[in-house]
């Protein structure tokens, strides 16, 4: 089963956060996660949400997502996003 990473991001630092965009394909690639969203413009359709910034990453499963971000290889990017911007993340399961 399909799993995805989620994130809302608000960047504070765009200069960092331009770098740490330019790492994270690379960390991806290992861990066979391909980018369904990143950025891009949306369209408010119900509640009150107001997202500067939504990505969304598949992965073959939730726990291949898991493994990424726990990853030597995502680490330092990880490192840069918290210095350059406030993000909400979650995995969650696809459906069969």
């Amino acid at each position: 089963m399909a799993g995805y990473i989620v994130v809302q991001v608000e960047v504070t630092n765009p200069e960092k956060f331009a770098i740490y965009r330019d790492m994270v394909p690379p960390t991806l690639e290992k861990f066979g996660g391909r980018y369904l969203v990143r950025g891009g413009e949306w369209d408010l359709l119900e509640g009150e949400w107001n997202p500067q910034r939504v990505v969304i990453i598949e992965f073959d499963s939730k726990e291949q997502a898991i493994a990424w971000w726990n990853s030597e290889e995502y680490a330092p990017a990880k490192k840069l996003r918290n210095e350059s911007a406030n993000s909400k993340m979650i995995a969650v399961d696809g459906i069969d």
